[in-house]
C-alpha cells in the first residue's frame, strides 16, 4: 500500500488552493485500497478528446512509477478486442489495479455577486484632519463616494462532475468510487492535482487508505 499512498501524498504536496469538492463516495466494506497493496496500476481517462486523455493520464503517471497510462496498452491496435481479451492483456502485463476517471456531467450555475461600497471606509474621520474649506478629510473624501461604488453583477460558473473509480484486478471488482465537483477549469494539470488531493482526503475519511 505504501506505493499508492506515496503517490497520493505527492498530489497533496503539489496542490495548493482548491476549486474542487467531494460530492459523494463509496468503498467496498470488505476490501480497502490499503489491503490491496497495488504495485502496478493502469490509469484510464475516459474522454472523447485524445489529447485531453493523454495529458491527464500523463499527469497522473508522472507522480509515481506504479501508474501506467492506458493509451500505451489499450489503443487503436486492440480496440476491437472483447472485454475478456483486454482484461487478459492487463493480467499478462502484471497489472493488479485500475483507476478510471470520466466526466459525468458539465453544469452551469448563475449567481449574483453583490456590489461593494468602499466609501464607508472614508467617512468617519470628522474633525481629525482639517482639509479644504474647513471640511475634515473624511467629509471631503466622502463627497466623492459614488466613485468608489462597484455595482453588483451576475456571474456564470461552469462545474465539472468527475467520477473516479478504483478497481482491484486480483478480485475483479470495484473497491472505491468518488465523484468530485470542480470549477474554473483553465488548467487540466492543476485540476487533476486538485481532484486527486480531494479524493485522497476522502479515502482517508472512508477508511480505505491510511494517512502516513
Amino acid at each position: 500500500m505504501k506505493f499508492i499512498t506515496a503517490a497520493f501524498l505527492c498530489f497533496m504536496l503539489l496542490s495548493c488552493g482548491s476549486n474542487t469538492s467531494i460530492v459523494n463516495s463509496w468503498n467496498d466494506p470488505e476490501t480497502t485500497i490499503a489491503q490491496e497493496q497495488f504495485k502496478k496500476v493502469l490509469v484510464v481517462v475516459l474522454v472523447k478528446d485524445e489529447a485531453t486523455r493523454r495529458i491527464t493520464e500523463n499527469k497522473i503517471a508522472s507522480v509515481n512509477p506504479i501508474f501506467k497510462t492506458s493509451y500505451q496498452y489499450l489503443n487503436d491496435t486492440n480496440l476491437q478486442l472483447t472485454n475478456e481479451q483486454k482484461l487478459q492483456i492487463l493480467k499478462n502485463e502484471n497489472f493488479d489495479g485500475v483507476v478510471t476517471m470520466r466526466l459525468v456531467s458539465k453544469e452551469k450555475e448563475t449567481n449574483y455577486v453583490p456590489g461593494t461600497n468602499t466609501s464607508i471606509y472614508y467617512g468617519g474621520f470628522g474633525g481629525m484632519y482639517s482639509g479644504m474649506y474647513g471640511y475634515g478629510f473624511g467629509n471631503w473624501y466622502g463627497m466623492y463616494s459614488p466613485n468608489f461604488y462597484t455595482p453588483g453583477y451576475y456571474q456564470e460558473t461552469t462545474y465539472y462532475m468527475v467520477e473516479t473509480n478504483v478497481f482491484s484486478l486480483n478480485k475483479n471488482k470495484l473497491i472505491w468510487t468518488g465523484t468530485t465537483k470542480s470549477s474554473n477549469l483553465t488548467d487540466i494539470g492543476l485540476t487533476v492535482d486538485e481532484i486527486m488531493k480531494t479524493l485522497y482526503k476522502q479515502m482517508i475519511k472512508d477508511g480505505s487508505v491510511t494517512k502516513k
